[in-house]
């Protein structure tokens, strides 16, 4: 069996990833990052290993892996992903997203590119402005796409100081139905979700505009269940129970900014100069 090196590190650790090789090469990965959370100060760190199995002159393992170096990080670490050979992004609790850059020469790592308010729940200088977790980033060199609580996607790129592209404007769950979900965005498009459980044994390809509905998964069994009523069907397993889609309006407008729905009724307003009201949700 293959030696396993372990070192305690006084920290929680939320997210590992191995630093990439370069394309072509038969080197095997000697550096990895890791971010923390839950701690009194978090921090983004860079790790160097040697070769596992040898022993030094202490008579210690080569392979014990070795900080070198690391930054503090503002809020959690939820996701971290090598932008290239020398630079980190990480996404914050807070909302932030920043990218770090490693100084091999003197073995330090600086802020290279940060958007502080990359997600939140109202906009930056509202009485009521609060941050939203960012929960996962992805990276294609130059361009790095997050996700957060907030329901946003953010299309960045590295060189700019503020998004490419928002998408996912407004996410509101029906008031009194749980299983009926309310989502806007920027490209013009008005989404009901329906994950109830009387959906219709049917299938149908989606439209533009009207009442038309895709389904994003089918089920075969009955998956009736006395106890269904107090499980939420957003956590259900997706291969098992069904989504249907409808798409709420007419025709794909410029961006629909905000929504509310109560009862029925359903009112939105676009960047179309238009606001756009139902009272048959349902019919």
């Amino acid at each position: 069996m293959e030696e396993i090196c372990a070192k305690f590190v006084s920290q929680k650790i939320s997210k590992t990833r191995w630093r990439p090789v370069p394309l072509g090469s038969l080197q095997t990965a000697e550096t990895f990052a890791t971010g923390s959370w839950d701690n009194e100060e978090n921090h983004v760190s860079l790790w160097s290993i040697g070769d596992f199995g040898n022993l030094d002159s202490d008579g210690g393992f080569e392979g014990d892996h070795q900080l070198l170096c690391d930054i503090g990080h503002h809020g959690d670490v939820m996701d971290l992903q090598f932008f290239d050979q020398e630079r980190i992004v990480a996404a914050s609790s807070t909302g932030y997203v920043t990218i770090f850059l490693h100084h091999p020469n003197n073995q330090t790592l600086s802020v290279n590119q940060q958007w502080t308010t990359a997600h939140y729940h109202t906009g930056p200088g509202s009485p009521s402005y609060s941050s939203a977790p960012c929960t996962g980033i992805v990276c294609n060199n130059p361009e790095i796409v997050t996700v957060g609580e907030d329901g946003r996607i953010n299309l960045f790129r590295a060189d700019h100081k503020e998004a490419v592209r928002t998408i996912v404007w407004e996410v509101h769950f029906h008031p009194s139905n749980p299983d009926h979900l309310f989502t806007c965005s920027e490209d013009g498009s008005l989404w009901h979700w329906d994950a109830s459980t009387d959906v219709p044994e049917k299938s149908s390809l989606f439209h533009q505009g009207g009442r038309t509905s895709t389904f994003l998964s089918h089920s075969i069994s009955n998956q009736a269940n006395v106890h269904q009523s107090l499980i939420s069907s957003w956590l259900t397993d997706p291969a098992k129970d069904r989504i249907e889609i409808t798409s709420l309006l007419p025709n794909r407008t410029l961006s629909v900014n905000s929504l509310d729905v109560l009862g029925p009724c359903l009112v939105c307003g676009t960047d179309a100069e238009a606001i756009y009201v139902t009272r048959q949700l349902f019919s």
